[in-house]
């Protein structure tokens, strides 16, 4: 089973910036292969995708409620995804996660139930 660690989340204030990583730490899984996408649940709300980038040409993909402030990466050397996060709002603490989406690298998946393996979360909170 591959498995995938976030990592950078952490209390921040409104205005900051935080860079979470997800790592792929599946020996000879071909991480370059995949699509990984970002997604966020915030307390009491359900979890929503926020981003998503291709394996083929590094496509990206983000919701509206991000859009211009948050930035996905990847390093397929290092098995690594990156979201940097801008101008943050308190609106957008929350757990984050990222996931695989095994079916191939080409397309980003808008629903979460096309992701195969997810990771634990790391927190982002926010503060005003």
């Amino acid at each position: 089973e591959v498995q995938l660690v976030e990592s950078g989340g952490g209390l921040v204030q409104a205005g900051g910036s935080l860079r979470l990583s997800c790592v792929a730490s599946t020996s000879k899984f071909s991480f370059d292969r995949y699509a990984i996408g970002w997604f966020r649940q915030a307390p009491g709300k359900e979890r929503e995708g926020i981003s998503c980038i291709t394996s083929q040409d590094g496509s990206t993909l983000y919701d509206d409620s991000v859009k211009g402030r948050f930035t996905i990466s990847r390093d397929n050397a290092e098995s690594t995804s990156f979201l940097e996060m801008n101008y943050l709002k308190p609106e957008d603490t929350g757990v984050y996660y990222c996931a695989v989406h095994l079916g191939g690298g080409t397309y980003c998946p808008t629903s979460e139930f096309l992701y195969d393996h997810w990771g634990q979360g790391t927190q982002v909170t926010v503060s005003s």
